[in-house]
């Protein structure tokens, strides 16, 4: 078992996904925790896992953060995984960046374009979003309210996520 993930229930392509995101965040910490940053792209799979869906989901839940936050590339992703997790993966990668302007205008370009984005790359942000909003509302209380007023906007285009998580990220975003 790697990080609480029981290998008999993944697939060849959902354990590849696992080993090469943990490689491609090699040292990285969680800002909260200071835990391992690999235990994020496992929750998000985790939580993706409890709804329905598709190893090639599940992958991308695991690699969702690589391209942006790591030296990995979208052909890379593709050239391993396949078009359809870099696709999704792509649909999962913010396309602002500092040059847009300050991180409202930033936010606001990254929910117009997953506005955009299939059910299936919608249920994997639902899934990002509920891990990342319980590690900041207990882990940087201040922080929380610019980042539950950004989820409360996004989770105005995600109707076609999976229900089930919608509702809830929609009962953990602020009033």
């Amino acid at each position: 078992m790697e990080a609480g993930v029981e290998r008999r229930k993944m697939t060849d392509l959902e354990n590849s996904a696992l080993q090469f995101a943990t490689r491609a965040h090699g040292e990285q910490k969680r800002k909260y925790d200071g835990r391992p940053y690999i235990v994020h792209p496992i929750a998000v799979a985790e939580i993706v896992r409890s709804v329905p869906h598709t190893p090639e989901m599940i992958a991308a839940a695991l690699l969702h953060d690589t391209v942006e936050d790591t030296d990995a590339t979208l052909l890379e992703i593709k050239e391993a995984f396949g078009p359809k997790v870099a696709t999704l993966v792509a649909w999962l990668t913010d396309i602002s960046t500092p040059f847009h302007g300050n991180r409202q205008v930033r936010k606001e370009l990254d929910r117009q374009h997953l506005a955009l984005a299939p059910a299936a790359a919608k249920t994997i942000k639902l899934a990002d979003l509920i891990d990342n909003a319980t590690a900041i509302r207990t882990g940087d209380p201040n922080f929380w309210k610019v980042f539950g007023a950004e989820m409360k906007r996004l989770l105005e285009v995600f109707g076609d996520g999976d229900e089930t998580l919608l509702a809830k990220a929609r009962a953990l975003a602020p009033e």
